[in-house]
């Protein structure tokens, strides 16, 4: 598999990551108190932490994030992030599974589109999604790098990671289809052929490169062999990937799965 095509792949599969951020230097009143003490100390510093993660139909991540977190207040004092996207989950040796370094500048998104794409990935966020501190924070991606095993390294550039387009009326028809789909029993059709339960399962969002499916603390993948850009040309993909409708049968599609946690991190904001 291309270098550029494993990474976003990899990284769409993801529904969390390690962000990092620069830790900003310290505003208190009181440079004798202990905790701005330790801000002061830490100022330029990378500060590591856990987020959940959605992604634009264009692949740049999607993240839900409060103002009273940490990683927050940083990134509104330097938009530079990264995010590290783990696949090893589950290998007897980690290091050799791949994972993905993404670099690149987040600002707000006030686009419903944005909001609407989280919130069907992480349902659960829609308990706190509302709240006055939080705000939908794209990434846009600059540069990516992919360790996909022992000596299989490769540093790609925005232009070389080859993010598809935007895709404006696959998103205006999105949530129209989803519905239809999920209506129609798509997601248990659709589900990872090595998962025992196939009820359940439903598409919570489709891209020009595939469709994401939930299960409870469940997350899936169906990768496409080919981009596609709407409504239609969606359909007509996944009706050549679903299982019959009897169940027999595999699914067409390169799918893959993970289990995620049952409780946001940090309550989805972090601190």
């Amino acid at each position: 598999m291309a270098p550029a095509l494993r990474a976003r792949r990899l990284m769409r599969a993801c529904d969390r990551a390690a962000l990092a951020t620069v830790q900003r230097p310290t505003t208190a009143q009181r440079p004798t108190d202990e905790v701005a003490g330790a801000m002061a100390d830490a100022a330029g510093w990378p500060y590591p932490s856990l987020v959940l993660v959605a992604f634009d139909h264009d692949g740049s991540p999607l993240l839900l994030l409060s103002t009273l977190a940490d990683h927050t207040r940083n990134l509104l004092a330097d938009d530079r992030v990264g995010l590290l996207f783990d696949g090893t989950a589950g290998l007897a040796q980690p290091l050799t599974g791949a994972r993905l370094s993404v670099q690149g500048r987040a600002g707000r998104s006030d686009d419903p589109d944005h909001r609407a794409r989280y919130l069907r990935r992480h349902p659960d966020a829609a308990l706190y999604a509302g709240f006055g501190d939080f705000a939908i924070y794209r990434v846009a991606v600059e540069r990516a790098h992919l360790v996909a095993g022992f000596g299989r390294i490769h540093w790609l550039s925005a232009a070389e990671l080859d993010l598809p387009a935007a895709a404006p009326a696959l998103a205006a028809g999105e949530a129209a289809l989803l519905d239809r789909l999920n209506g129609e029993g798509y997601g248990p059709r659709l589900a990872p052929a090595t998962d025992g339960e196939k009820d359940g399962w439903s598409l919570t969002g489709i891209d020009p490169e595939g469709c994401d499916l939930r299960r409870g603390r469940y997350v899936a993948r169906v990768d496409f062999e080919q981009r596609i850009h709407d409504p239609e040309s969606a359909k007509l993909m996944l009706d050549t990937l679903v299982r019959p409708p009897d169940g027999s049968g595999q699914p067409g599609g390169s799918t893959s799965g993970t289990r995620t946690a049952g409780t946001p991190p940090d309550g989805g904001g972090g601190t």
